[in-house]
């Protein structure tokens, strides 16, 4: 059986040449359980006899490849942005001048939130909801308020009679003016 590009990979990786011809399954278990039972005695005989050590000295020697040293430059590079980052932090503290990030423009408020305005400024405008100038229940004009927007922008028929009603005139009137000045372009 031919080995799989898998393991001619891992096998290059430890050292072993597996496309060398006549190289046969068996004897690369055999060379593989030979390198297995040699580490630790390489090791002892290195004076690597801790863990730590060894996997220090692991680390060490997998960190001068070239894979090795791209990691090490992006590790680099990570350290240099935070130390700019806690470098600035400590100078906003220290002299207070946190920038602030501007907006460029304002924000426009949509349709259909200027469709809702109007219809809350017209309900209390009213004596709907409590005496004019107050709404007694805000959450219920709310709601009548953003129905009727809703409704007077899928283009539904004017309610007979009541706070949707009025809330539905004032919807209209923004949607309407949209329209035109669409139009007038």
């Amino acid at each position: 059986m031919a080995f799989s590009n898998l393991e001619k990979a891992m096998a290059a990786i430890i050292g072993l040449d597996l496309v060398a011809p006549g190289v046969t399954r068996a004897g690369a278990k055999l060379a593989l359980r030979g390198a297995v039972a040699a580490t630790p005695v390489a090791a002892r005989g290195l004076g690597l006899t801790n863990p730590l050590a060894l996997g220090g000295a692991l680390g060490i020697g997998a960190l001068q490849t070239t894979p090795g040293e791209q990691l090490l430059a992006v590790a680099e590079e990570r350290g240099r942005q935070d130390r700019l980052r806690v470098e600035r932090l400590l100078q906003d503290v220290e002299f207070k001048t946190k920038e602030k990030v501007k907006r460029s423009a304002k924000k426009s408020a949509t349709k259909f939130n200027k469709a809702v305005s109007k219809g809350i400024k017209s309900l209390k405008e009213s004596s709907s909801y409590g005496k004019k100038g107050v709404i007694r229940n805000a959450k219920a004009a709310f709601k009548t308020a953003t129905k009727a927007a809703s409704a007077r922008r899928q283009g539904k028929k004017m309610p007979k009679a009541g706070p949707a009603r009025i809330a539905y005139k004032a919807a209209k009137g923004v949607y309407t003016d949209e329209i035109l000045r669409r139009l007038m372009k």
